[in-house]
């Protein structure tokens, strides 16, 4: 079974909505930074900032948004093939102190946030970690949940949710694959 579950415009409102979000929970946008994990993370982040400075205009997206590089704290480099290590861009007013919204596309098993949570450590020492989602399609291995998410797709295991994000493959889609007919 195939299909798109979100297509533009659901995604531009998600990220809408999760910008609001997080201006409220937050009492506005003075400590807030947002780390995109790779690939798709990073343009999420971008987007996600874009959206706070509509809305907060005091926010400046580009020295508050940057990338976070996770690749040395995975927990299955043994069994996955040799992968390329990317850079961590810090936004330019720093991690310390600050209001860290991690940001990723689709939140699965938890053991990428968990070793996102790992690399920031060595970034600096935030106040307070956040996390915002695309897709959440359950499954969780570990002790961690989404403060924001776009959508909550309930999937099976043997089912795959890819997002497509204009910046990367041309088009804004999330498509689920796979599972039983």
């Amino acid at each position: 079974m195939t299909g798109t579950i979100l297509g533009a415009p659901d995604i531009g409102r998600a990220l809408t909505r999760i910008a609001h979000e997080i201006l409220e929970r937050n009492e506005g946008h003075e400590d807030i930074v947002l780390l995109g994990i790779p690939t798709r993370g990073v343009p999420l982040a971008q987007r996600l900032a874009a959206n706070l400075a509509e809305v907060a205009p005091g926010f400046d997206a580009a020295q508050r948004t940057g990338a976070l590089d996770i690749t040395m704290y995975r927990d299955d480099l043994r069994s996955q093939p040799t992968r390329t290590i990317g850079a961590t861009t810090l936004p330019s007013v720093g991690i310390d102190g600050k209001v860290v919204v991690l940001v990723d596309d689709v939140f699965h098993t938890g053991r990428t946030i968990r070793a996102a949570l790992d690399a920031i450590k060595d970034e600096g020492r935030p106040r307070a970690v956040q996390l915002a989602v695309l897709v959440d399609r359950g499954h969780r291995e570990l002790p961690i949940r989404a403060d924001f998410v776009g959508k909550n797709i309930p999937t099976s295991r043997s089912e795959r949710v890819d997002v497509h994000l204009a910046e990367t493959d041309g088009e804004d889609a999330v498509i689920l694959t796979g599972g039983h007919a």
